[in-house]
């Protein structure tokens, strides 16, 4: 199984916005310029967050895209359904029941085929739905408390040196 970038550059979006400041949305072209990814495919990636309740539009001039819900409660199983649906690992188009259609045990065979691939995707749901942004997050920086930033404005360099001057 392997995701599609989508899920990479989602993830991504979720970082941007779960260090954005409070209340500050983070303009669509910031995003797509970050993420060297043309503005109206990164529109769909934020449309699929939108949809899946984990970001949110916001119209206007000052406008752009935040965090629908606390980046405590998103989980990686969030960011890979709203990227590629459901896990389903097996794509199960029947074939085996078409090419051993005489065969008695095609459908035995089909069954046990069909029940080892849920149980992996089981597996997978409860391993991703475990694991939340914020648990990333704070693993990443190394920090309890994720810093905050004006994407719109500034760079993540810009405000960790900042803070290593404000130590000295």
């Amino acid at each position: 199984m392997k995701l599609t970038k989508g899920v990479e550059q989602a993830i991504c979006i979720i970082v941007l916005l779960a260090t954005q400041e409070s209340g500050a949305p983070l303009a669509s072209d910031e995003i797509s310029k970050r993420l060297d990814v043309s503005p109206s495919y990164m529109k769909k990636i934020t449309r699929k967050l939108v949809v899946q309740g984990i970001a949110m539009s916001v119209p206007g001039t000052n406008g752009g895209v935040s965090l629908a819900k606390p980046v405590e409660k998103i989980t990686m199983l969030d960011l890979i359904e709203a990227m590629e649906g459901p896990i389903e690992m097996y794509p199960d188009s029947g074939l085996i029941n078409r090419a051993f259609q005489d065969g008695q045990y095609a459908e035995r065979g089909q069954n046990i085929l069909r029940k080892v691939f849920a149980q992996g995707d089981n597996l997978l749901v409860e391993y991703f739905s475990k694991v939340t942004a914020a648990d990333l997050l704070k693993e990443g920086f190394g920090v309890e408390n994720l810093p905050t930033l004006n994407w719109n404005r500034e760079t993540l360099s810009d405000v960790l040196n900042k803070e290593q001057d404000d130590k000295k």
